[in-house]
């Protein structure tokens, strides 16, 4: 830091103090929120074994994942270091789409029964509600700290919202005696992380707020 910089540094501190500490309860309360959820949702694929919950859990532990540089990013109140973390929570979405992928193949190619649907209704349920209120805490957060990384984050958890409603619909299709549509809807929730990937990594490299 300049002697300049430093000369006109007190004023800032605070403020800079009062942002981390902001953006640490954001990203600590949706992780809290996203980590139980996703526990809760593997809980219901051990007994289930649906591909499209598979997909959606993997997902969600992958997004509560990001918390954890973006929450080093805030601790070091770095505006670098925040741009990292928005590199690596895209890194994560694009990383458990791959797994989701894989997973939906595997199944289409090697099918599998599976059971307790109306637990996977209300998993799918729960993980709509989970990333609802992960969505609200990080948007609101990042418009509040002009943080281009939480808004990518909380941009991105609504969008999980939506998917996990897919599980749901699997639930459906299997009770109706379509099997295949599971496997398919595990491909179709890999495609929209696909495309969370890709406007989140354009939210993040557009970012020169700081």
């Amino acid at each position: 830091m300049s002697a300049g910089a430093r000369a006109h540094s007190h004023g800032l501190v605070d403020d800079s103090i009062k942002r981390s500490q902001n953006g640490l309860r954001a990203v600590g309360l949706a992780l809290l929120v996203l980590g139980a959820t996703a526990i809760a949702q593997t809980v219901v694929f051990a007994a289930s074994g649906s591909v499209a919950l598979l997909a959606d859990l993997i997902h969600n532990f992958g997004d509560a994942a990001t918390a954890i540089p973006l929450g080093i990013a805030f601790v070091l109140r770095s505006a670098r270091g925040e741009r990292l973390a928005g590199l690596a929570v895209v890194f994560a979405i694009f990383v458990s789409a791959c797994v989701a992928g894989y997973e939906a193949v595997v199944r289409i190619i090697d099918p599998r029964d599976v059971e307790h649907l109306g637990a996977l209704v209300a998993a799918g349920a729960l993980g709509f509600v989970g990333n609802w209120i992960a969505a609200l805490i990080r948007s609101r957060a990042g418009r509040r700290l002009n943080s281009a990384a939480l808004i990518a984050d909380g941009a991105h958890a609504r969008a999980d919202a939506y998917v996990s409603l897919a599980v749901v619909a699997s639930a459906a299709a299997l009770y109706a005696g379509l099997d295949i549509v599971d496997p398919l809807i595990g491909l179709g929730i890999t495609a929209v992380i696909l495309r969370i990937t890709w406007a989140s990594w354009n939210t993040v490299r557009g970012d020169h707020s700081h």
